[in-house]
């Protein structure tokens, strides 16, 4: 006995059985994509809303090169007064409505300004980051210092050691068992070096 034949049509020489997830998604698309739209309404909104709030870690000096809305600048100023969770969630809102009205030019250069103080926070990190390490290595090795002083040979030798030699006598415990303890010259050997290395990588 022969089966039935499925129900369907064919699609640029493609059938398409009727219930299947191809024939929904085509009947979608001929409805408008209604359905999508909304979700990625939703989306959008939400990535928008989120943008509003980092706005308002942004730094002054990249604030003031956005050509924002008055109404836009002053909502964020709000948002940054109230303390109240409901109220502010309410403000954040309003911005996410206000960011949703933007141009996408305006838009593009709102992440480029974040994206610029993102990159430049993550740049401080890993300078501080690498005057750490030269710190300690210093320290804890005459190797280092060595290193140190083929690499910036402008620094004050007779400074830098005596500061290396206080603090490792800093950083005996007084009792055994007393974890190190990290004195002015600790602190003064972070400086010294943090000041040479300015925005260079360590080696």
């Amino acid at each position: 006995m022969s089966r039935k034949p499925k129900k369907g049509y064919f699609v640029r020489g493609q059938f398409v059985a009727e219930g299947s997830e191809l024939d929904l998604e085509l009947k979608r698309e001929l409805k408008g994509t209604d359905e999508l739209s909304k979700t990625d309404l939703k989306r959008e909104s939400t990535e928008l809303q989120s943008l509003g709030e980092d706005l308002l870690t942004l730094r002054a000096d990249l604030m003031a090169r956005l050509a924002l809305p008055e109404k836009l600048v002053d909502a964020l100023a709000e948002a940054r007064r109230i303390t109240n969770f409901e109220g502010k969630r309410r403000q954040m809102q309003f911005i996410g409505k206000l960011m949703r009205k933007l141009e996408p030019e305006t838009l593009d250069t709102v992440r480029a300004a974040l994206d610029e103080q993102h990159r430049g926070s993550a740049s401080e990190t890993l300078a501080l980051h690498q005057a750490e390490q030269w710190r300690d290595n210093l320290i804890d090795s005459e190797e280092a210092l060595g290193l140190w002083l083929n690499a910036h040979p402008d620094t004050d030798t007779q400074q830098l050691r005596a500061l290396i030699r206080q603090a490792r006598k800093d950083a005996k415990p007084a009792r055994p068992g007393e974890a190190p303890r990290h004195g002015r010259a600790y602190r003064e050997i972070f400086q010294l070096v943090r000041g040479q290395l300015g925005g260079e990588a360590a080696p």
